[in-house]
């Protein structure tokens, strides 16, 4: 296959888990993918060696502070270089670029997720608070199949309503593995330590996504992105614990059939089929053996333990700016915990007192939800302080 086939590929976090197994993706296929343009946040070495296995013809560094790290001199000559979020979302603006694979962290990838929108490339969604913070904002601006999702479950959910899309839904069941505190309670939570968080059972994911799953608060946004997604009320968005992570998600259609997507728990098969949809390319992975699997269960999230899914579900149904100020508390939060400034349970108790400091707005625009975010973190770190204080 020609190089002009190809289709040619941003990764925006290409040092990330979800942009380093997007690389190996395309590394398998180089036959039909060609990266184009990578970003970091501040992982240089990352990016030059990227850049210069893939011969890239642009990098960014999103954070401006790393713009001029020694090691970006070994980039390629052919290579342009540039820095900061208003370049990030430049890279996706670009006439070489066919779809742009969004898997920045954070709040930080909603500018972006619009930018590639607005440019109308392919979106490979894994940035899930593009769609929490500013799903109002995104979702008018997708074309149909321009917005593909990368998470596991959004990717499953997508699968299963190909060619049934018009077909009533009475129902999601978004699967949770329940991560590595699943049928703990919320006395035992308290004092749980972040290297103990770190250990999912199923997923090997980043730090910040690794907190998150094990809060559950990483299902609590994924009801909010799936609520976007795909039109359904939140109440009709049911989170079901499946601890062999092999069910992705479910859909259930009005008249009782239900049709799940199941597979092995790696992350290159979502990331692959946003990338090569509607066709499917062979697996970059192993294949499940579901003689070996022995039984799947199913069970409910305990709310009262895991209080950041019920904040998450609160701020889904108020909606507006509270999605926003629920994401930005949680980043604070996590940030906190990771290095020590608070407990496990903190992070719900953070999360709910900024939610209830805040007097929601209808979504309006990019801007403000800049100042929300900005607000709601000012807001976090105050809780933070006073909470080492009691």
């Amino acid at each position: 296959m020609s190089d002009v086939k190809r289709l040619r590929v941003a990764i925006l976090g290409c040092t990330g888990s979800i942009g380093a197994q997007a690389l190996d993706v395309c590394r398998q296929h180089i036959d039909k993918l060609e990266v184009v343009a990578v970003s970091v946040h501040r992982n240089t070495k990352g990016l030059v060696r990227a850049a210069r296995e893939f011969g890239v013809r642009s990098a960014c560094v999103a954070d401006p502070a790393h713009a001029n790290d020694p090691i970006l001199e070994e980039l390629p000559a052919s290579c342009e270089l540039t820095s900061g979020s208003s370049a990030l979302a430049a890279l996706c603006e670009r006439d070489d670029v066919d779809c742009v694979l969004n898997a920045v962290v954070g709040a930080a990838g909603l500018s972006a997720s619009i930018a590639a929108l607005k440019a109308g490339k392919r979106l490979a969604l894994a940035n899930k608070e593009s769609l929490v913070v500013g799903g109002d904002l995104i979702m008018p601006l997708a074309a149909p199949d321009q917005l593909l999702p990368v998470d596991s479950e959004h990717g499953a959910i997508f699968q299963c309503l190909v060619g049934d899309r018009r077909s009533p839904l009475h129902a999601i069941w978004l699967t949770c593995s329940g991560g590595p505190f699943f049928g703990k309670s919320r006395s035992y939570l308290e004092h749980v330590t972040a290297d103990r968080a770190l250990r999912h059972p199923a997923w090997s994911m980043g730090r910040k996504i690794s907190i998150d799953s094990a809060t559950l608060m990483n299902k609590g946004l994924e009801r909010i992105e799936a609520m976007h997604l795909f039109g359904l009320p939140l109440d009709d968005i049911i989170v079901l614990i499946q601890r062999e992570a092999k069910i992705h998600s479910m859909v259930e259609f009005c008249d009782g059939s239900v049709i799940a997507q199941l597979g092995t728990s790696d992350m290159r098969i979502p990331i692959q089929y946003a990338l090569s949809y509607p066709e499917r390319w062979d697996t970059p992975c192993e294949r499940v053996d579901f003689r070996t699997i022995g039984s799947l269960s199913f069970g409910a999230p305990d709310t009262a333990a895991f209080t950041c899914l019920a904040l998450a579900g609160r701020a889904g149904k108020e909606g507006g700016t509270m999605p926003c100020v629920l994401n930005a508390a949680n980043e604070v939060a996590v940030d906190a915990y990771l290095s020590g400034a608070c407990g496990f349970n903190d992070i719900g108790r953070i999360v709910e007192r900024a939610l209830d400091a805040h007097e929601r707005e209808d979504v309006e625009s990019l801007e403000q939800l800049s100042e929300v975010d900005a607000w709601a973190r000012a807001r976090s770190r105050d809780i933070i302080a006073s909470l080492a204080q009691a």
